[in-house]
């Protein structure tokens, strides 16, 4: 069985290889505003010489709440194996132990806030009439590998565990995330099958980095011309490789691990089978979505059901333009379905 990729054009517009226009806007608003900051990159061994506060400082966007029903909000402090955890709690106004999504926030394992998924995630929580429980894992360079990831591994843990005080079904948990996010939500997947632990059962992946070494295999090898580009090919071309410059795993890992470990590029792990079903979000214009649809051909190869959408003319990042962005709002409804359908017959 191949991985069947579910194109979704530009709304109202049939052009091919080209940005949404509102990205295109955004974008030309974007390089306005960082024109005048320095080359942001860490140099082999050099980690206190990153600009940090710069780069959090730039991370996120200010999205909107676009829920139309009541989702209550509350904050936990959880414990966890590195000391407590800060959890934010979004519950439906709806009765019954409800599914639960353990949401992993983006931001390169250096930066991304609780506050900046806020609105998809209590979004999310409407659509899917799940509970979703974002986590503030932590981040590096102040916390290294593998602290953010215990962070996610022992909240998914916190919750099967107290299930019944946030009103939830045990057997119902899915994990989620963008970006670095989506790295650990499908690094806990892999933990939680290799522990035996059998927590859960869903994992929606938007953009994730699954790769970190870049590494080719037999079926991925990253190429430009993967890419349709037939207008603005001199600005596509630069958001499509920004990322691809990022040496993000000199400030995660710090030498806690290699970059080939599964743990830190799950598209390296030698056997994927038994994990739960996926869904993976990726944009066109993104440096990550050759990766991730890699990621995506290699779970259905190992007999993993996984369903991958592409959301044309967008780039990385674009679920945080929540209210802004169409696709933003698109995608969380998917993934919704996606949970709704897992957990239709429980």
């Amino acid at each position: 069985m191949s991985l069947m990729i579910e194109v979704k054009k530009v709304p109202d517009s049939d052009v091919a290889g080209d940005l949404d226009p509102r990205v295109l806007e955004v974008t030309l608003e974007q390089m306005k505003k960082f024109a005048s900051f320095p080359k942001l990159e860490a140099k082999d061994g050099d980690v206190g010489a990153f600009p940090i506060e710069q780069v959090r400082a730039m991370m996120g966007w200010p999205n909107l709440d676009i829920t139309t029903t009541n989702v209550g909000m509350s904050e936990k402090q959880i414990p966890g194996r590195g000391g407590d955890i800060t959890v934010r709690i979004y519950t439906p106004d709806i009765g019954g132990p409800k599914p639960v999504v353990v949401f992993f926030h983006g931001g390169g394992f250096i930066g991304g806030t609780i506050h900046a998924v806020e609105n998809p995630c209590k979004y999310l929580a409407e659509q899917a009439g799940a509970v979703v429980v974002n986590v503030d894992y932590r981040l590096a360079p102040e916390h290294p590998f593998p602290a953010g990831l215990h962070d996610c591994f022992d909240a998914v843990k916190w919750v099967y565990e107290n299930a019944e005080e946030i009103q939830v079904d045990r057997e119902r948990i899915s994990v989620a995330g963008d970006s670095a996010g989506g790295n650990l939500a499908a690094v806990c997947a892999i933990m939680d099958r290799d522990l035996a632990a059998g927590m859960i059962k869903y994992q929606a992946l938007i953009y994730p980095t699954v790769n970190m070494a870049g590494v080719e295999t037999d079926d991925f090898k990253w190429r430009i011309d993967e890419y349709e580009i037939n207008h603005h090919h001199e600005l596509i071309r630069g958001i499509v490789q920004a990322l691809g410059g990022a040496k993000l795993d000199t400030l995660y890992l710090q030498g806690n691990a290699e970059v080939s470990d599964p743990y830190v590029s799950p598209l390296l792990a030698a056997d994927l089978s038994g994990l739960p079903p996926a869904l993976i979000v990726e944009a066109e214009y993104d440096y990550l979505r050759l990766e991730g649809e890699a990621y995506g051909r290699k779970l259905v190869r190992s007999g993993v059901p996984a369903q991958m959408i592409r959301y044309n003319g967008m780039d990385h990042g674009f679920m945080d333009k929540l209210g802004l962005y169409p696709q933003a709002e698109d995608c969380m409804k998917e993934i919704a379905a996606g949970i709704r359908e897992m957990f239709k017959s429980s």
